[in-house]
C-alpha cells in the first residue's frame, strides 16, 4: 500500500485528512477545519512568565529531585508566583515538571496561593509524545494527558502547552496521523472542562506549513497553537511566526531565535515580535520563557522590563 508522504498529510485539513489516511472504521462524518478565533477588537496582551526559564533552580524536574540546584538558589512555585509578582508581570506559566507534588491537595493550595495574591495562572506545560504507534505506550500518553487537562482544571489554568511529539518507531506520515487522532480525543476530554490544548511549533514540527495544517486536521474548538517564537526552523521565522498568530491560544517569547534548523542564538527582536502580535489581533497571554545561556535571575528581569514596555507602549 502507498503511504500518503508527509507534505502530501499536511497539505489536508479537517476531516478530509482523516478521510484520506484513516481506514473506514476510523472515518468520521466530514465536519469543517477548524478556522482562525475571529477574536474581534483590538489586541490585548498580557504578560506572563514560564516557570521553565528557572528550569535549573527548581528542586523537582519531571518528578525526579534535581539535585544539581545550586545552594542557596533553589525556588519553589510559591516562590516563583510571588517572583512573578515582584517583576510586574499579570500571570504565571506553571509548568507541570517543577511541582513539587501533583496531588489534588497540592494543587488547590497553589491555586489558593496565587489567587490571594491576585495572580492569575496563564496556563501549565506538559511534555507529552503523541508519536509512538498504537500500543501501550501511545495509551500511557493518553492517559498521562488527560491527567493533567483534570489537574490543569484543579489548578485553576485555562491553557496547557502539547506537543506532536517524536517517533522512531515509524514513518513520520503515520505518526502524524496518530497525533491528530490522539488530540481529537484528548481536546474532547478537555473541552468538557473548559481547558484548551495548544499544540506547540516543536521536534517534528518547525514551521508554520507542517504546525497549522495539523492544527486544522483535528476537530475541536479547544485546539489552538502554543506559538513558540524560538523554536521555527525556516529561512525567516518571523514570517511563520506571524503566520500562526491567528490560531494562537497563548504565546512564549525567547530571547533567542534561529533559522534554517540551527540552533536559537540569534537575538530575537522583541519590538517586532510584539508587533506581529498586535497586527494579527492577538488576545492573550504573552508568556516569557528564558532559555539563554545568560544567569536568569540576572536576564529575565531585564526581558520582562523590555515586554512589560512594549506591549504597554
Amino acid at each position: 500500500m502507498n503511504t500518503p508522504s508527509r507534505r502530501r498529510f499536511l497539505q489536508l485539513s479537517g476531516a478530509s485528512a482523516l478521510l484520506a489516511l484513516a481506514p473506514a472504521s476510523l472515518a468520521a462524518p466530514a465536519t469543517p477545519p477548524v478556522p482562525a478565533f475571529g477574536r474581534k477588537g483590538a489586541a490585548r496582551l498580557r504578560l506572563s512568565l514560564a516557570a521553565y526559564s528557572f528550569r535549573e533552580f527548581f528542586p523537582v524536574m519531571r518528578g525526579k529531585p534535581n539535585t544539581k540546584v545550586p545552594p542557596g538558589r533553589g525556588i519553589d512555585m510559591e516562590r516563583f508566583a510571588d517572583y512573578c509578582l515582584e517583576q510586574g508581570c499579570d500571570g504565571a506559566e506553571l509548568t507541570s515538571y517543577f511541582f513539587s507534588e501533583e496531588t489534588d491537595a497540592y494543587l488547590l493550595g497553589l491555586r489558593r496561593y496565587c489567587f490571594l495574591r491576585g495572580l492569575p495562572i496563564s496556563g501549565t506545560a506538559i511534555g507529552n509524545n503523541f508519536s509512538h504507534p498504537p500500543g501501550p505506550k501511545h495509551a500511557a500518553e493518553i492517559e498521562t494527558t488527560k491527567k493533567w487537562i483534570d489537574r490543569a482544571a484543579l489548578l485553576g489554568a485555562p491553557h496547557i502547552r502539547v506537543f506532536a511529539g517524536v517517533s522512531q518507531e515509524w514513518p513520520r506520515d503515520q505518526a502524524d496521523r496518530q497525533v491528530v487522532q490522539a488530540l481529537e480525543e484528548v481536546c474532547d476530554y478537555a473541552g468538557r472542562r473548559g481547558i484548551f490544548l495548544g499544540l506547540e511549533n516543536h521536534d517534528s514540527i518547525g514551521s508554520a506549513a507542517t504546525l497549522l495544517p495539523m492544527v486544522k486536521a483535528v476537530k475541536s474548538p479547544w485546539i489552538g497553537v502554543n506559538l513558540d517564537s524560538g523554536n521555527f526552523r525556516t529561512d525567516d521565522p518571523y514570517r511563520d511566526f506571524a503566520e500562526c498568530v491567528p490560531y494562537a491560544v497563548n504565546v512564549q517569547i525567547k530571547v533567542e531565535m534561529g533559522r534554517n534548523g540551527g540552533r536559537a542564538s540569534e537575538p530575537a527582536d522583541l519590538a517586532r515580535l510584539v508587533r506581529i502580535l498586535r497586527d494579527g489581533g492577538y488576545q492573550g497571554w504573552v508568556a516569557l520563557e528564558y532559555e539563554a545561556k545568560e544567569d536568569p535571575w540576572v536576564a529575565v528581569p531585564r526581558h520582562l522590563a523590555s515586554l512589560r514596555a512594549l506591549i504597554d507602549a
